[in-house]
Formats: C-alpha cells, sequence, structure tokens
C-alpha cells in the first residue's frame, strides 16, 4: 500500500526540543573560537541560541510538503519517498539515494534544476534511507546497503520505472553500486559523486596498484587519520556513542556538524556553505524522527559487507563520477575503472561531500552531462 504523507511534527516534541536545548550543560574549551579540537564552542553556543529563538522547524515542513511525498511499504518495510514527475515529455527516471549524515533534506534544492529542464528533464525520486528520517527503522541486523537496493528496485517498479538511472553519494553511493551488481538490466545508467569505502576491485596476480593510485590512497589515508574517528566508533560501538546523541539535542548537532565542516571546503566558514536553516533543518530531522542510532548502525552493517569487486564482478553498466575537490580523499581514476565502466568522469570546480545541497545547479547539470553521454538503446 501507499499513501501521501505529510510531516506533521507533534508540537509538545518542539517544545521538548527547545527545552533540552535551554538545559544544555556546556563544557569548556581551550579555544572557544577555535575547530582544532572540535566543534567551536563559540560556534555552537551561538548556533543554539538562533536554534531556540530563531530556527522554525514548521517552515522546515512546509518546504517538505511542498513535494510530492509518500510512504509505501515493500517486503514488510516502510519506505518515506519523494517523486516528483516532470512536465516535460521523455523524462528519464532517476532515482537519488543519500549518505549520512545527510537525508532526503539534501536534494529540495536540486530537484527543480532536475525536473524542469527542457532538453533533459528528469522524474525524481528521493528515497529516505531504512533507519533515516521518515522511513522505517528496524531494530534487527541486516539492514544494509544490498538489502536497500533491492528494495529501491522494487520501489521503481511499483512506480511504473523498468529502468532508470541510480545516483548516490556516500551510503547512497554503495547502494546504488549494490543496484549495478545485484540488477544491472535495471540501470540505464549509475551516476556517483562519491566513490564507496568499502570499495576493493580485482587485482591481476602480480599487478601493482600506480603511483597515481597510490598517492590517492596515501591521501585518504592521511585525511580519515585527521577525521575519521567518527567512523570507526559509528561502525564498532554505536549504540555506545548514541546514549549521549540521542538525549542532547547540542551533542547531536555538534556530532553533525563536525562532519559537514570536516567534508567541505576546509577554507571557507560552513555557514558560507550552508545556511543556519539548512544545517539545523537536517539535525532536527535526526532528532525529532529519533534515528540517530539506526542511521550510524549502517556503518556497522556495511562493514560485514565487503564490497569486493571480484574478476567477473565488473560494472558494466555505463558509470558516470563527478568528482568534487573535497573531502581530500578521492581514489585516482584508475582505481575506480578497475571495477567501474567508467564512461564519464569529471574534476568539478567546486563543491564538497554534500554537494546537491552545496552546489544543487552544478550537481543537477553534471547528472545531465553523463546521461547526454550514455549511447540510446
Amino acid at each position: 500500500m501507499t499513501l501521501p504523507f505529510q510531516a506533521n511534527t507533534d508540537q509538545p516534541v518542539l517544545d521538548d526540543l527547545k527545552a533540552r536545548i535551554l538545559a544544555t550543560r556546556w563544557s569548556d574549551a581551550v579555544n572557544t573560537t577555535g575547530w582544532e579540537y572540535g566543534v567551536s564552542l563559540t560556534y555552537m553556543k551561538e548556533l543554539a541560541a538562533y536554534w531556540v529563538n530563531d530556527f522554525d522547524w514548521r517552515k522546515t515542513e512546509a518546504r517538505i510538503n511542498a513535494w510530492p511525498n509518500f510512504i509505501t511499504e515493500i517486503d514488510g518495510y516502510k519506505i518515506h519517498y519523494l517523486h516528483i514527475k516532470s512536465k516535460h515529455r521523455d523524462a528519464i527516471p532517476l532515482i537519488i539515494s543519500h549518505g549520512w549524515p545527510g537525508s532526503f533534506l539534501e536534494m529540495l534544492k536540486t530537484i527543480p534544476h532536475l525536473t524542469d529542464n527542457e532538453t533533459t528533464p528528469f522524474d525524481v525520486v528521493v528515497p529516505s534511507l531504512l533507519g533515516f528520517g521518515f522511513s522505517d527503522k528496524p531494530a534487527k541486523e541486516g539492514i544494509n546497503a544490498s538489502l536497500m537496493a533491492s528494495l529501491w528496485v522494487k520501489l521503481m517498479a511499483r512506480l511504473g520505472y523498468d529502468k532508470f538511472i541510480a545516483q548516490g553519494g556516500d551510503f547512497g553511493a554503495i547502494i546504488s553500486t549494490h543496484i549495478a551488481m545485484q540488477y544491472p538490466e535495471k540501470l540505464t545508467g549509475l551516476h556517483m559523486n562519491y566513490i564507496p569505502f568499502n570499495y576493493k576491485p580485482f587485482m591481476p596476480p602480480g599487478e601493482k596498484l600506480t603511483k597515481e593510485e597510490t598517492a590517492a590512497q596515501q591521501q585518504t589515508v592521511q585525511f580519515f587519520q585527521a577525521e575519521g574517528a567518527y567512523a570507526q566508533v559509528q561502525t564498532t560501538k554505536p549504540l555506545t556513542l548514541s546514549y549521549g546523541l540521542h538525549d542532547s539535542p547540542v551533542g547531536l548537532c555538534a556530532w553533525i556538524l563536525q562532519i559537514f565542516r570536516s567534508f567541505s571546503d576546509p577554507c571557507a566558514a560552513l555557514e558560507e556553505l550552508f545556511t543556519r536553516d539548512e544545517l539545523l533543518s537536517n539535525v532536527t530531522l535526526f532528532w525529532i524522527t529519533q534515528t540517530i542510532h539506526s542511521s550510524m548502525r549502517l556503518y556497522n552493517e556495511i562493514r560485514k559487507e565487503p564490497l569486493e569487486v571480484g574478476e567477473k564482478d565488473f560494472i558494466k553498466v555505463p558509470v558516470g563520477i563527478a568528482h568534487y575537490p573535497y573531502p581530500l580523499s578521492f581514489p585516482a581514476r584508475k582505481y575506480v575503472e578497475r571495477g567501474y565502466n567508467v564512461c564519464y568522469w569529471k574534476d568539478m570546480p567546486t563543491g564538497g561531500h554534500f554537494a546537491a545541497m552545496e552546489q544543487p545547479e552544478l550537481f543537477a547539470e553534471d547528472i545531465r552531462e553523463f546521461v547526454n553521454t550514455i549511447s540510446p538503446e
């Protein structure tokens, strides 16, 4: 069964959120304005005051509800998704999968650029991953990328799309890759702005990585040594971490915003890239849906599901890669081509990990460019 959905949070939930922010027990700090030890204390206090006094979740709900939202049940799982059909003829079906600590909200600004284009219009489907947003958050093992890949294929079939483009970043790239591996006949193409962290291509016996590949891997190691502690905790002990984040909105906010800062342009202030309302809308969604633990647990599940592309597992569907400048943790093209049929690669001029949210027009244009390189069948 599929039903229309509208976001409408009970007012006591929002009142409780405000009360908890006001009751925050603040930490001390060696440097209250700097970010070298984590999110700036001065910044967090200013943002918390804005969260209480100026931020309006009801405006975010209105933005959500301006789009067609639905809840459908597939294989016993309730999935929330947006489905926006283009007004133009011959629109191309496109499903976009988000990652952590993002949400379907990342895609709201890019939707018009995808659906309204006259030359290459898209019908856009944006699901909330299981454990995120308004989708189910099953408290059981096995809620992983391959499961969601199968659900997404069934969702697209239910919507009348036999073949489609899959796009993803972060976890979305992993899910989209599983679609390409498990259901290649369903994909016209695969577009990614991130290479799955658990991806390992087949290497012929005796063959070694090139200097370029090795250098890119070393750069990735250096980046995650500095910025990747969150992933280690979420992969190994997500429940332990969740007690604090589930109980403290300011703690939740700081944990999420650290990733937005670390995975974006380090030379730009966070609010030069994203507005306060955009940042707080995403955090508030995690809070009201109580999904911080269920979303983090996906790290643990994906660790159990390595994305090893064997000699016979080469991904043959046309693949497009958008390489945004940030963060500095992207594999070399040769390494990606060992497992993916890369027919389009673009080094983007600006943008980071949350590209659809930060650079919505550029994000949409790149997908169009990729699709236009795919030869019609």
